[in-house]
């Protein structure tokens, strides 16, 4: 028996389980906008040059009769696609012939030089962003990208950084300060005086958003059932969903990025708050040597479940005796290379690496660049937050009917798919392009659900915040080189689509090398976990080594049939593919 079998006596997923997973997932609705808000922060007005003040409108209208559209036009070159005006560059003199009615002046000859009085940026979509405030344009455009990755970069350090601290202080003391530290510092970003303040705040929103996530998640994980696991998982993550939409409201309502920065932080003030009714996870408790207080909790959850009859019952031997195994292993200390030290530990977290990369690198590509679709910013966010509904329910679908490694390839290989067929679309059918980047969102979304689920449940208690951190990394590095990628269009337009499905592609192949984990208890120990891999490589030798005797005996039985042996030898070989994908599926089944 096992700690499972010890929340089913207090209750299962009763009504403790329902406060404490609505409470640690609502959060995940401002969690959305922190990720996407340089979306809308660091928005790019329409702009262009600014008019040399002895040449301004009011001046010149003294002298001629121009309106403002004949003095662009007198000063700003039109951009490549001639529909358009210039962002970065201006006539070096006003150019007055161009208002003549049949001009016919070849404009590409004329001289322009750089914006040396400034921008002027339109605010029809915004008021004031990152980006007209601090004119990040033309030659300092890197600079609005660099906001979104160095806030990865923080989403990144702090998922080492806080995963580490969790299995050390715990998942309820991390989460609280972590609540704390985003409110704080995220407040204080909305005061920013400068782009580098602004950039050093938003790095250590990062690293409180990720101590959110991943100290929310195993929480959640480690006090319900086994049973309800999968349900939990999907329907929690809708709450990240509804931020996708949460977030387009706010930004259209709030269209100066100091009020939207300062609206989606405070919250967390409250969540932090009311984070202090949680109950520690008692699992980790009792891997770290206070059973008394594991105890405890237990007793609260069955009071608040309405099993006041089991506090009696449950006692610190009884605790003991459930998990005395994995107590013996807890007395060991845990780092980084314990995830890469044994074999099955290091199949997990390589094939983990890869899906969490890919999956990262190709829905941030997407949801990052929402200004190329050509239609309302706002409308685009909408769009992108609500495919998200029915991709979720696609994944509580197929999680619990295909089981989680069949569920996680097939979301890589359907979003590789959709992103590859993309490239062939032409670029003016803008109404399909945007079609599939949705669909091709959906799946990335879906393969997000999974793999956040998957993840705790491949890794042994004892070190599952370390390796929820670890393999975590590989999506924030794809998360901060998503924007990059984009900029390869400039060498060749299909170059990063083929990068973002490359990528599906490989991270799918991965995931095929996953074990199974649907309806099987979470492991608590790495010999947990190496004990399921010996286990399984012993029964694929097995069927090896069946399908090869089968294959003598059709050999030795069919000389005088070879027409018939050749069909029949390639039916078995499909049905032993088959069951030897599925193999492991059937056994946890039977196993339960």
């Amino acid at each position: 028996m096992g700690f499972a079998e010890l929340l089913d006596e207090v209750g299962g997923f009763g009504r403790y389980q329902w406060i404490h997973v609505t409470l640690i997932s609502l959060p995940g609705l401002l969690m959305a906008s922190q990720n996407l808000l340089n979306n809308f922060v660091s928005g790019v007005p329409t702009h262009y040059c600014s008019i040399p003040a002895n040449h301004s409108l009011s001046n010149l209208s003294h002298l001629h009769q121009v309106d403002e559209k004949q003095l662009l036009k007198m000063f700003i070159p039109p951009d490549s696609s001639g529909n358009r005006l210039a962002r970065c560059r201006r006539y070096a003199n006003p150019q007055w012939q161009l208002l003549a009615a049949n001009s016919s002046t070849n404009v590409s000859h004329l001289e322009t030089e750089d914006c040396i009085d400034g921008w002027t940026f339109e605010q029809s979509d915004f008021l004031a962003t990152t980006v007209s405030e601090w004119s990040l344009v033309c030659s300092l455009r890197p600079l609005k990208q660099m906001i979104q990755t160095i806030y990865m970069g923080g989403v990144l350090t702090g998922a080492i950084v806080y995963g580490s601290l969790s299995d050390r202080f715990g998942r309820r003391s991390v989460l609280i300060w972590s609540y704390l530290q985003l409110a704080v510092l995220g407040c204080s970003s909305a005061l920013s005086p400068t782009y580098s303040t602004y950039c050093i705040f938003r790095f250590l929103s990062g690293m409180a958003v990720s101590g959110v996530i991943i100290n929310g998640v195993s929480l959640k994980v480690e006090w319900i059932t086994t049973k309800t696991r999968t349900v939990v998982g999907t329907l929690s993550s809708f709450f990240f969903t509804f931020g996708q939409m949460v977030l387009a409201g706010l930004a259209y309502w709030l269209r100066d990025w100091r009020k939207l920065q300062m609206v989606v932080c405070a919250p967390n003030f409250l969540f932090f708050a009311y984070s202090w009714w949680y109950s520690e996870s008692a699992r980790w408790l009792v891997l770290n040597q206070r059973s008394e207080d594991a105890l405890k909790s237990l007793h609260r959850v069955a009071r608040i479940n309405g099993k006041s009859e089991m506090i009696d019952k449950i006692t610190v031997e009884v605790l003991h005796s459930h998990m005395n195994k994995e107590i013996e292993s807890a007395r060991s200390t845990f780092t980084v290379f314990d995830l890469l030290r044994t074999p099955g530990m290091r199949r997990i977290s390589i094939c983990l690496m890869a899906v969490w990369f890919s999956t990262s690198f190709a829905y941030y590509g997407l949801a990052m660049d929402l200004q190329k679709f050509g239609v309302s910013i706002y409308l685009m966010q909408i769009i992108f937050g609500a495919v998200d509904i029915p991709a979720k329910l696609f994944a509580l679908g197929i999680l619990s009917y295909l089981g989680r490694r069949v569920s996680q390839a097939v979301c890589l290989f359907f979003s590789a798919a959709i992103i590859f067929a993309n490239i062939f679309v032409p670029t003016d059918m803008q109404t399909l392009r945007t079609t599939l980047a949705c669909l091709g969102k959906a799946f990335t979304s879906a393969s997000f659900t999974t793999v956040y689920l998957y993840t705790g449940e491949l890794y042994p208690t004892v070190i599952r915040q370390t390796g929820m951190g670890f393999v975590s990394t590989m999506a924030r590095i794809g998360s901060m080189a998503a924007p990059a990628v984009l900029i390869l269009d400039e060498v060749l337009p299909a170059l990063p689509s083929l990068v973002y499905g490359g990528s599906a592609v490989l991270a799918g192949c991965f995931a095929c090398f996953l074990p199974e984990t649907l309806n099987v208890p979470l492991p608590d120990t790495i010999e947990d976990v190496e004990a399921s891999a010996t286990h399984e490589h012993t029964q694929i030798k097995q069927f090896s080594a069946r399908k090869q005797k089968q294959q003598q005996t059709t050999m030795f039985t069919s000389t005088k049939r070879p027409v018939f042996n050749l069909i029949s030898e390639r039916i078995s070989h499909i049905c032993d593919k088959h069951l030897n994908e599925h193999f492991i599926l059937e056994y946890s089944d039977n196993d339960l």
